[in-house]
């Protein structure tokens, strides 16, 4: 115990205590983004990957360790490739990640920066339209922007700039309208846009089989922080997509009460605990 006591005060006392610090604030930096790579591929497929590139790194030192000079080849000679399909594989997440990291202060359009009474006249307008909407068995994909800028999916669309009116919405996704297959994306209180085309969750990243709409709107909702509301048209259900997770079979209250959690970023205000489903 002595020899150990000893041996840390000679390494304590070999630099600055300035430099221990640094080495401390340097560790602290590395766990917390090692914790944040682990909250963002939590719960999917990327974890499955992620063992699978592990079981190679570790094939790659037995082999080097053992002195396996044919295995030890291929896996020096293949690390350029490895490393570009490990950013091919994990392209979403890294995608997320670089997003998170550049949401700053009041960066984006929070609706925080719009009045209280405008807003919960937007979402009512927009219940309304949903209810009559699924009671007609009408199939719909509503878009509202967060932080996250969607102007690249506005451009597949039709620009609107129009009032968020339930008239309006139902007049959108009437069906044979030049309109109702595509997505709308809402800006503030605002329609931006109108057809827009979402991007397709991968058939690997759900577990369950499911329409095109709702693999649009969970497709978006992993690739940005957007709420994303998804009518049926088989079974008149309303969806909220959001953060790679669905919430489903929703009321019009229900849909009300995760609108405002999600889509109001208050203090006061505290998400629901719902049963999300990936």
């Amino acid at each position: 115990m002595d020899a150990i006591i000893r041996d840390v005060t000679i390494f304590l006392g070999s630099e600055p205590w300035w430099r221990h610090l640094l080495d401390l604030a340097d560790v602290g930096i590395v766990a917390f983004f090692l914790y944040r790579m682990f909250l963002l591929v939590r719960g999917t497929q990327a974890v499955q990957l992620l063992v699978g590139i592990l079981l190679l790194g570790l094939v790659g030192f037995a082999a080097t360790l053992l002195n396996l000079r044919l295995l030890s080849f291929i896996f020096r000679n293949a690390a350029p490739a490895i490393l570009i399909g490990v950013i091919v594989l994990f392209q979403p997440e890294i995608r997320r990640a670089l997003d998170q990291f550049g949401r700053i202060g009041f960066i984006g359009r929070p609706l925080a920066h719009y009045n209280l009474q405008i807003f919960n006249r937007m979402i009512e307008d927009v219940i309304r339209a949903t209810s009559k909407l699924a009671q007609r068995f009408t199939g719909a994909l509503i878009v509202f922007e967060k932080e996250t800028g969607l102007e690249n999916y506005a451009n597949t669309g039709i620009r609107i700039n129009g009032e968020v009116t339930a008239e309006f919405l139902e007049a959108i996704f009437f069906p044979n309208s030049p309109l109702h297959d595509g997505a709308v994306i809402i800006r503030g209180t605002q329609i931006l846009a109108a057809g827009c085309v979402l991007p397709l969750a991968e058939e690997g990243t759900v577990r369950e089989r499911m329409g095109t709409r709702h693999r649009a709107g969970l497709g978006l909702s992993m690739q940005a922080d957007a709420v994303v509301v998804i009518l049926s048209e088989e079974l008149g259900q309303i969806t909220v997509a959001h953060e790679g997770k669905l919430l489903r079979n929703l009321d019009p209250d229900r849909l009300r009460q995760v609108l405002t959690s999600l889509l109001q970023p208050r203090a006061e205000v505290h998400p629901p605990r719902l049963a999300w489903r990936r």
